[in-house]
């Protein structure tokens, strides 16, 4: 392994995260344009994640996939942790009150990731999405809520550096800097976030952040939402959730020490 270099682990779980947002593949040539790599090392580096059975490639299509082997990993992960089996409650029990999707993410560097969830929608209707991937910062509840927690420069520059595009952007997504800046600015004084079809059409939702209670100056660790389709979830229902929303967050967030306990026994959390 001494020979595989940082600039080469780098491009290969680039290619991986390419393909794991791609489900119906991707040619090897729109793999390196889209990261920019010589067609060789994409190759190269596409030939090792095929060896490790982290990828597959179709052979009519010639298109490269990412396989079940890639999820297996974060299931791996969650089993060996008992933090959501022990939030897992809260989450349901939030769901049920609410009769809409709740989630939970957490926070890894200056990402969020969704790594837990609970349905409450009884009705034919209902939203669930995969889990288990980067949060859209800017045109998500949890991302805004979260980045409303950071100064305001710091989290305009992260939304800049990924760009006002993306796989996930509604019709009614912020896309300038000025109206990023003031939604920042309502969530910090709601004291939650909003959305409604910014991320996606006809969805709409409301999140709040989750701190460590333990931690000094309780630092945010993740967050957790309801969300649903927008003809159910007006304006005055989504503020409605604010308070059971809260209460959710601040019972998650006493549960958060479970988390570093699990690490300091050496086991692998989410």
């Amino acid at each position: 392994m001494s020979n595989i270099s940082a600039s080469s682990a780098d491009r290969g779980l680039a290619i991986l995260e390419l393909l794991v947002n791609e489900p119906s593949g991707l040619p090897m040539s729109i793999i390196a344009q889209r990261l920019k790599l010589p067609v060789s090392a994409t190759h190269r580096l596409l030939s090792v994640l095929v060896a490790r059975r982290y990828a597959r490639q179709d052979p009519v299509s010639e298109a490269y996939h990412a396989t079940m082997a890639v999820a297996a990993l974060g299931v791996r992960l969650l089993a060996g942790s008992n933090f959501i089996e022990v939030c897992q409650p809260v989450l349901e029990e939030f769901a049920s009150r609410t009769g809409e999707l709740v989630r939970l993410s957490v926070l890894e560097g200056d990402h969020l990731i969704w790594v837990a969830k609970a349905q409450g929608a009884r009705a034919s209707i209902r939203y669930d999405p995969i889990s288990g991937r980067d949060v859209p910062l800017h045109v998500t509840a949890m991302g805004k809520a979260w980045l409303a927690t950071l100064p305001e420069d710091d989290a305009v520059r992260l939304v800049l550096d990924r760009g006002f595009g993306g796989d996930l952007i509604g019709p009614k997504a912020t896309r300038t800097v000025e109206g990023l800046r003031e939604q920042l600015r309502l969530t910090k004084d709601r004291g939650f976030a909003l959305v409604e079809e910014e991320a996606e059409v006809g969805i709409s939702g409301i999140a709040t952040v989750v701190r460590d209670a333990l931690s000094p100056g309780r630092p945010v660790v993740g967050c957790v939402s309801v969300a649903g389709p927008t003809f159910r979830l007006d304006r005055e229902r989504l503020v409605g959730f604010a308070q059971p929303l809260k209460d959710a967050a601040e019972r998650l967030s006493d549960l958060w020490p479970v988390r570093a306990y699990y690490a300091q026994q050496g086991r692998e959390v989410a």
